[in-house]
């Protein structure tokens, strides 16, 4: 059935994503090498922090507004390992950012949810034995004053969940948190995990939490909504990874059901879009996309993937952050390219996207940067828009020291240096205020959510 433009407050959508900001930008495709560093680009060169947390640019400041062990509205406490999330505007102005936790069913330690509160009484999952602790995952959301950024509240919203990583904002107003984990229910615990849990923004409470099935289950990190469509994109971080997309049944109501499909490439021979041995997939050439239906989506196999892969659909490195807004999508491949350090992918949606039409206006895709040398791009994680039109990619070092950066991409695909993280931790969760003019991040442990204000 032909489907016009889903019906949502693009206000509030812009407010979520910056898709204003991102629509309609005339990016082109570069290979990052020696001469791909923008000479003269970006903000200037990060001058060192004291603390030795974050450098950042000359005229740019930082505050850390909520950290690890902190005590929080509902008498919790802040959990460790931040990793994605959003922000929006609530109704009466305040800023409303949702942050996901990354932590596993091992990490009771590192959670917020106390045995015997009503944290474990509204979780999604609990260990079996013992007091029946909730799993430690889930999503923390803080409520800011616009001017002063302090927060004024702060309180778990879903929890009993594993490995949230990564998720997005929708149009109407709410957080997809994903699972990037994939465990089975078993002796340790009583669900299956790997699903994406649909959070309204702003409760002030736990929320009773209540996977969307329909829209898989695999290892997932990013999740974005096209208002044009309605359709939610999907990322997944596996080697061997899809990128996919649901169709829900009512555009904007994805808890009643809908398709799961990954996206494939008309010229079969591109299906390997990794590039790692030999160049499969050129930078800057675009090529027709069609989408696979995929069945048995609750894979209980976990093998959702493979089977995709063997109708056809394309293959990528660690799909990790996806952002955009209308007209355009991109999305990180973390360990993608011959030097595997990472790429980032463009979808241009059909002008029927999802649409039974849509096969002959199709989608297209694009290799938009790849990078072989670890000075300009290395395992690019969550990414945004900045005002100014540029990516801003969290780069995902591991390791001691593990030096990570997060990097603009202007839109001639040159990369530069705008911010080094000096404490030894990765960044993540990067994302805009809709009115441009402070950007959030995470440090991911110990958990800090910092506030970073300047010349955008």
């Amino acid at each position: 059935m032909e489907r016009g433009p889903i019906a949502l407050d693009r206000r509030g959508f812009a407010r979520g994503l910056m898709a204003a900001a991102f629509a309609g930008l005339a990016l082109h495709s570069r290979h990052v090498s020696a001469s791909m560093l923008a000479e003269g680009q970006g903000f200037g060169t990060p001058v060192p922090d004291p603390a030795r947390i974050l450098d950042l640019p000359p005229g740019f400041s930082y505050r850390i507004v909520s950290q690890y062990g902190q005590a929080m509205s509902d008498g919790h406490k802040v959990p460790n390992s931040a990793d994605g999330m959003g922000c929006t505007v609530l109704p009466d102005g305040r800023l409303c950012l949702m942050r996901n936790h990354e932590l596993g069913a091992d990490e009771l330690d590192h959670g917020a949810c106390a045995v015997g509160t009503s944290g474990a009484a509204a979780a999604f999952d609990c260990l079996r034995g013992g007091n029946g602790e909730a799993l430690p995952g889930g999503v923390s959301t803080l409520i800011l004053d616009p001017a002063t950024l302090g927060v004024e509240e702060q309180y778990l919203s879903l929890v009993g969940t594993i490995r949230n990583c990564a998720g997005g904002m929708t149009p109407w107003g709410s957080w997809l948190s994903c699972e990037e984990d994939v465990s089975r229910a078993g002796s340790r615990h009583g669900q299956d995990h790997g699903w994406v849990f649909e959070m309204p923004v702003a409760p002030g409470r736990l929320v009773a939490a209540e996977p969307i099935r329909a829209m898989g289950r695999f290892n997932h990190e990013a999740a974005i909504c096209d208002p044009g469509s309605g359709a939610i994109y999907m990322t997944e971080d596996r080697q061997d990874s899809l990128f996919y997309r649901f169709l829900p049944a009512v555009p904007g109501q994805l808890r009643t059901g809908g398709r799961l499909q990954a996206l494939a490439l008309v010229d079969q021979s591109l299906a390997d879009t990794r590039n790692w041995s030999g160049k499969t997939l050129a930078t800057g050439e675009w090529h027709d996309a069609r989408w696979i239906d995929l069945d048995d989506v609750e894979s209980p196999k976990d093998d959702l993937r493979k089977r995709g892969a063997r109708s056809g659909a394309a293959i990528f490195a660690r799909g990790e952050g996806v952002h955009g807004g209308e007209g355009e999508i991109y999305f990180t491949c973390t360990s993608g390219g011959p030097a595997r350090r990472g790429q980032i992918m463009r979808y241009r949606p059909s002008p029927v996207e999802g649409a039974a039409s849509e096969a002959a206006q199709p989608g297209r895709l694009q290799l938009f940067v790849e990078t072989t040398e670890p000075e300009h791009f290395s395992f690019g994680d969550n990414l945004t828009v900045a005002p100014n039109g540029d990516l801003i990619v969290c780069e995902d070092r591991r390791g001691a020291r593990p030096d990570n950066w997060l990097r603009g991409v202007t839109p001639d695909g040159k990369v530069y240096p705008f911010a080094r993280v000096t404490a030894a931790t990765k960044v993540s969760g990067v994302c805009f205020a809709p009115d441009g003019k402070t950007m959030f991040l995470n440090l991911y442990s110990p958990a800090r959510t910092i506030a970073v204000r300047g010349p955008f």
